[in-house]
């Protein structure tokens, strides 16, 4: 029975983190449109989007504690509202503060990769980077294609986002099961 239940918490782990991946990106996609179209949801959006760091760093509290369950919410909200920030600049045509804050979100791209690589060995900084620069081009792009209505192309961007979010998922989760339940 012990290793059914290794085996459920491993099943469990791998989806709760697809799921997290999901929301992440389906509330970002969301924050886009609302900011875009200029929705009257932007508050609550924006509230759902926010809480997406809170629930990541709940699960890493299981595993890691509370000091890298805290570093990790506070990197991924600034993740986010540099998101926030760079489609707002986008949107008002901000091409100064545009670019700040693509440079922003990068090296906080960077302060994650390098972060999570040090909190398990089976994580890399360069690997992590290369996802999370996908990621940020990808969303960027989404912002973009909605912007100047290019609808069907900024569906298919969203699925390739969809497909990395959730490598990035199991790289996370395939980690921590081989860091505290073995391979």
């Amino acid at each position: 029975m012990r290793a059914r239940n290794n085996l459920s918490t491993k099943i469990n782990l791998i989806n709760l983190f697809r799921e997290l991946w999901e929301e992440h990106i389906m509330w970002t996609r969301s924050f886009i449109i609302s900011t875009v179209s200029e929705l009257d949801d932007i508050e609550y959006v924006t509230h759902r989007l926010l809480r997406n760091p809170t629930d990541f760093a709940n699960v890493f509290r299981l595993y890691y504690g509370d000091e890298i369950a805290k570093e990790i919410e506070r990197l991924f909200t600034t993740h986010l509202t540099i998101a926030a920030s760079l489609v707002t600049h986008a949107k008002a045509g901000d091409t100064e503060a545009v670019n700040q804050d693509r440079a922003d979100w990068y090296r906080n791209a960077d302060e994650i990769s390098s972060f999570l690589a040090s909190i398990n060995p089976y994580w890399n900084t360069g690997d992590f980077k290369s996802l999370f620069y996908n990621h940020l081009k990808m969303t960027e792009d989404e912002a973009v294609y909605r912007l100047t209505k290019k609808y069907a192309q900024d569906i298919i961007n969203y699925e390739m986002i969809q497909s990395e979010a959730l490598m990035m998922a199991d790289i996370i989760s395939y980690g921590i099961i081989a860091q505290f339940y073995g391979r």
